[in-house]
């Protein structure tokens, strides 16, 4: 399936020095996820290019150093603020799970569990 975001969706949210083809990398990635988990979920398709474009800002800032805000001078640099694990640890995976109302990427959040199991012979 085709992108549903395009760069300029993600430019939109999220100020990066990427470039055009860099933040479409982005997308497709997101894109595939958001078809593999929402693609049948009925959502409108204007809502599943925002939630990929918030994923794709959430993709590009997890990769790459987040900084919120950034001044010359006397400097300093100030970092986002609370955020987790997975899509938690990004204000724009917190975003995508909020405009997903069927909750499929919030159970992206939950650990895995595998189960060991040791027999004695």
């Amino acid at each position: 399936m085709a992108n549903r975001a395009v760069f300029g969706d993600v430019e939109a949210i999220l100020d990066t020095e990427l470039t055009d083809d860099e933040i479409t990398a982005y997308i497709t990635t997101a894109n595939l996820l958001v078809t593999d988990r929402l693609g049948s979920s009925g959502l409108a398709a204007a809502l599943l290019t925002q939630i990929e474009a918030y994923l794709a800002a959430h993709l590009i800032t997890s990769t790459r150093e987040r900084k919120a805000a950034q001044t010359s001078g006397e400097g300093g640099v100030k970092f986002e603020g609370q955020t987790g694990m997975r899509l938690d640890s990004t204000f724009y995976g917190q975003t995508a799970m909020v405009l997903d109302t069927t909750g499929r990427l919030s159970t992206l959040n939950k650990p895995t569990r595998t189960a060991v199991v040791f027999e004695v012979l």
